[in-house]
């Protein structure tokens, strides 16, 4: 039986990507498989490993994109949930069933913020789970998670006969395995808000994808406070006041300094 899923690709991608919607394709060059990465002022924040997990530092009120990458020689459709909302159309889906972007072989593209139509986007902007979009929409079971699933396109042989050349399906491939201001902030998790509008243009297609993922990302971002809780990053060095106030030592040597001439 022949499946298509619904994808987005973005129309003339002015700095931004699309979905099972159409994106323009930049230089093809490989690229690690799963490669995703978060961006703040267009620059990737540093990820780290811990428990087999990756995770990366969320910093409230700041907006921000995910770029992905297509490692691979054939067009991809690329299921993205923020918070366990579809960029596309913010429903709770299996990665299978989710409307997805399409990027060409070797593709790079940069989601920003989520799909409000065929035409805008909010962006994305770390807040709190009481600020975040989640909450708006009372889905707050997947905060602080961001997860990107690869489905490659299904490819076509052709077979030449005796008679005209002609196509034919191939089989499917065999599926892959698949208080105070501090203690305030202390207690406060990240979540992703829905932040201000920017152009988006987007156009969906149709495409028959392979029925098993061929790569699945997941990453955990946080406020630095959770970051030092969980053990991924040392906690800042603070200079301890009382520790200043034993070493004071009341009169220094000398006399009293001239004041600065004035201009």
């Amino acid at each position: 039986m022949i499946r298509f899923a619904a994808c987005f690709v973005v129309a003339g991608l002015a700095g931004v990507a699309s979905s099972h919607y159409v994106v323009s394709a930049s230089s093809p060059r490989p690229h690690p498989p799963g490669d995703v990465e978060i961006l703040i002022n267009g620059a990737p924040q540093q990820r780290y490993a811990h428990n087999g997990r990756w995770y990366v530092e969320a910093i409230k009120g700041r907006e921000y994109a995910i770029r992905l990458r297509n490692p691979y020689g054939v067009r991809v459709a690329l299921a993205l949930s923020v918070d366990g909302l579809n960029t596309i159309d913010a429903r709770e889906t299996t990665a299978t069933g989710a409307k997805k972007w399409v990027l060409e072989p070797y593709q790079t593209v940069t989601i920003s913020g989520w799909q409000t139509s065929r035409t805008d986007a909010r962006r994305f902007e770390f807040t709190t789970e009481e600020n975040s979009y989640g909450q708006a929409l009372g889905k707050t079971a997947n905060l602080g998670v961001i997860s990107a699933v690869f489905f490659k396109e299904r490819q076509r042989t052709i077979i030449a006969d005796a008679g005209p050349e002609h196509s034919r399906r191939s089989a499917p491939a065999a599926p892959a395995p698949s208080g105070s201001a501090e203690k305030r902030a202390a207690d406060e998790y990240a979540a992703t808000g829905m932040g201000r509008r920017t152009d988006h243009a987007v156009t969906q297609v149709w495409l028959d994808l392979e029925d098993a993922p061929s790569q699945s990302v997941n990453i955990r971002y946080e406020f630095r406070q959770q970051l030092v809780k969980l053990g991924i990053v040392p906690p800042a060095r603070v200079a301890d006041p009382l520790q200043r106030r034993e070493g004071a030592r009341g009169f220094e040597p000398g006399f009293a300094p001239e004041p600065p001439r004035r201009k």
